[in-house]
């Protein structure tokens, strides 16, 4: 089943970059991923536990003009043995020079996450043109149940 949603994700990924009629950049990106999860106590109510991983993988940015854009990813990130795929599809907008704002939707495959392995997180963004290949990004998510987590992002974008 891994095997073939990554397929499923990772095709999804390519026919985006195949059928782009417009100006699209290729990168790769990673950083810190800071999860917070809702851990529920029988007396106190809800507490939050944090755990600090990694993120990497890949994005495309399809020019619709020169303030809007499309932008999806594919990022794998790690947190100890809790593992999952993030595939979120944004729309960019160009705020300032060097300032862009991006807000989406992105599906989520959980390697081994109970039996739900597949959530919807909503996703808002901001990115930082440090040069014209090199961005840093601040990211954050937001699960939409109480089993799928928060999640921040902090790292660096560069186009290929």
């Amino acid at each position: 089943m891994k095997k073939v949603l990554f397929i499923l994700l990772l095709s999804l990924f390519c026919s985006i970059v195949s059928i782009a009629q417009s100006k699209s950049y290729f990168g790769v990106k990673g950083g810190l991923n800071f999860t917070f999860f809702k851990v529920q106590e029988s007396t106190f109510g809800f507490t939050q536990n944090t755990e600090t991983g990694f993120y990497g993988g890949f994005f495309v940015d399809f020019e619709v003009d020169e303030t809007l854009s499309l932008q999806t990813e594919i990022l794998y990130i790690g947190l100890n043995d809790f593992q999952f795929l993030n595939a979120p599809i944004y729309v960019k907008y160009q705020m300032a020079d060097n300032l862009d704002v991006m807000v989406g939707p992105s599906i989520n495959y959980f390697f081994d996450f109970f039996t739900s392995k597949i959530k919807i997180r909503a996703d808002l963004s901001t990115a930082y043109n440090i040069s014209s290949n090199l961005d840093l990004h601040l990211k954050y998510t937001i699960g939409f149940q109480e089993i799928t987590p928060n999640g921040l992002f902090i790292g660096l974008g560069l186009k290929l």
